[in-house]
Formats: C-alpha cells, structure tokens, sequence
C-alpha cells in the first residue's frame, strides 16, 4: 500500500479547460470546448468513434498540437509553452514504433540515454521496466523476433522507464487479435494500478473502456457528451445518442408526470421522478423481465436467437418492439404469447 501511496503522489493532475482545435485544412472543429479533470493515478478512457476528437485531445496533451483556444493544466501549471520532452509524460501508439536495428533493452533505454543518465542506472531501470511488462528473457531480441503483444510490451516498457507523471495511451491494443487484446487488458490495468499512473487512453472500444476505465469521457464530433463512471453509461445514459453508443435498443416514448409515465405499453412507475412533459424511456436487455407484477403487461415473441451465453428475444407489445436478453437456459418461442416486466429501478428518462 504504501508503494501505491508513494506512486499516486509521484502521478499528476491533469485539467483540460474550454479546449479546442481546428485542423488548418478543413476549418472543422477537430474539438469543441472540452473541459475535464483527471485525478492523480486515476485511468481515463477517451471513448467514441473514428473522427471524434480522441486522439486530437491525446496529441494536445502531449504538446504535438497547440489548441486553436483553451488550456492544459497539470497540477494547476498552463504547460502550453512547454515543449512535449519536458512535461513528465510518456506516450504509446497504436503501433509500437521500435527501432529495428536495436535489441529489446536498447529500444527500452533509449529515452534515458538521450537524457544522459548513466550506464549502470539505465541497466536497473531497464531490468525493472521489462518486469513490468513481463518481457525480463526478452532483452537480447530484435523486434523482428517479437510477436506484436510482445512488441506492444516493449513499447510500454520504454513508456514506463521514464517514470512518466502522465502516460498517454492512443488506442495502442487495437492491432492486435482478441485474445492478445484481453491479455493486454489485464497487464495495463495492473500496470496501471500498480504503478499509481494518471493515465488517459484511447479507445473507439466500448468494453475495453469499460474494462480499464475508471471514469469514461465519451466523444462525438469533437465534444464531450458524458463524463462518469463506466456503469453509469449503461443504467444512467446522459441522452438517447449515448445510450445508443452503448448498446442501448429499447427506447419507448411516453408522458410523464412526477414519477410514473403513460406509455402505448400503459401506466409505468420509475423510481425517481422525470421531468413533466414528453419523454423516453429506455431499459437495457437484460433488465427485461418475462414475468407478471408492476409495471407488467402481454407481449408476443417476434424472434429468437440462441447465443451461447444468452437467449436474444424479440417481443412486440402494442406496437412497441422490445429486445430482451435471457439467461441460455430460458426456452421462448416464437409467436409465444408472455407477460413482460419492465422493473422502475431499472427504466431510465433520457434527454433527446
């Protein structure tokens, strides 16, 4: 603990304030007033799809682009005049970008030979670096002989061996096959918390933010849309496009008054109250109920599809299509005439 304690004082606070930035080219807003804080030894997922700005605001902490307006702040200091070597951040790619013509230790040390530091310190370093990445019978190879996970190590590695205030990571698990990708998972999420690392990475991956993040910054069209914990983006959805991005497919339209709406499936209770006037509903898959009691009412089975780990089944309840996930051993079928629940707790009023 104590070791954790010492890191995470070692880690930064990063604070983006009102940041922006055009691309010369296209005049476009690459991002858009982006404003957030990351705490010390907290891990941020910067989440959205391809063009959203992620990778902009990962390029502008890092010093590679100046911001058409805002601010980068770590621990409370402006670091735009300050060149990207000397802001105590490391960061890793998407590909590994070693040199070829090095072994494994020589790309690792590099950084600090650029930095003068002596032979026998950048050894230890070295050594301590690839244990970390779990590479430590590695240090004579090329990178040619590296598998990509490998390589993908190495570059974390040389990342680590800085001792970065601020770690950097653009979407560096992307290239690499499924099962390399949770492997990879875990050892940075180790790594991470081990290590006590303020770190934002980059991710058009919904369950990798998930798995690693401990808050999610969500991106569309260079501006931030939602800004909390994993789980808050499946049972709290800040807008209907969000919860979309999530995997969110039953949305239903209704008039709402205190904390019960009328709706084409009749009169729904919600556990805390919406805001009177139009609304929408939505309720995640898997909270859906083929049972009686409130918030009950018939339904037919459209569709059924077996999954492996879960029964997929589509209801159709006065017009109002309904996707539903069941547990494997769950038998619907189709044309089946059921009763389904949709729990208060679980319903959730979304902004449009």
């Amino acid at each position: 603990m104590k070791r954790m304690n010492q890191a995470v004082d070692r880690s930064a606070r990063l604070q983006l304030e009102d940041l922006s930035h055009r691309y010369p080219r296209t005049g476009e807003p690459a991002l858009s007033g982006l404003s957030l804080s990351v705490e010390p030894g907290e891990l941020v997922a910067f989440l959205g799809p391809s063009g959203c700005g992620k990778t902009t605001a990962l390029k502008v902490i890092a010093g590679l682009l100046r911001p058409t307006s805002g601010d980068v702040l770590v621990d409370g200091r402006s670091v735009l005049g300050v060149p990207p070597e000397s802001r105590g951040m490391a960061m890793v790619l998407q590909k590994p970008l070693l040199f070829p013509h090095m072994s494994v230790e020589a790309n690792v040390g590099f950084g600090l030979r650029m930095r003068n530091v002596s032979k026998d310190r950048i050894g230890r370093r070295v050594g301590t670096a690839l244990r970390q990445v779990r590479m430590e019978g590695f240090a004579d190879r090329r990178p040619n002989e590296l598998s990509g996970g490998q390589q993908q190590r190495v570059a974390l590695a040389r990342a680590l061996i800085t001792e970065p205030r601020l770690l950097l990571l653009d979407e560096p698990l992307s290239a690499l096959d499924a099962n390399l990708r949770e492997e990879m998972r875990g050892l940075v999420k180790e790594i991470q918390r081990e290590g006590g690392y303020t770190t934002v990475f980059v991710t058009h991956d919904q369950e990798e933010a998930v798995v690693l993040a401990d808050r999610i910054a969500l991106l569309f069209e260079g501006g931030l849309h939602m800004y909390d914990k994993p789980r808050a983006f499946y049972d709290r959805p800040a807008s209907r496009r969000v919860a979309g991005f999530f995997g969110a497919t039953n949305f239903i339209r209704g008039w709402a008054r205190n904390s019960a709406v009328e709706t084409p499936l009749g009169h729904l209770k919600l556990a805390r109250n919406a805001p009177p006037g139009d609304i929408t509903l939505t309720i995640r898959p898997e909270a859906v109920r083929l049972e009686g009691g409130e918030n009950s009412f018939p339904a037919r089975v459209t569709e059924v599809a077996y999954l492996g780990t879960r029964v997929a089944c589509s209801l159709d309840a006065a017009g109002v299509e309904l996707q539903v996930a069941l547990p494997p051993q769950a038998r619907p079928h189709e044309g089946e005439e059921v009763t389904a629940r949709l729990p208060a707790g679980s319903l959730w009023a979304l902004e449009e």
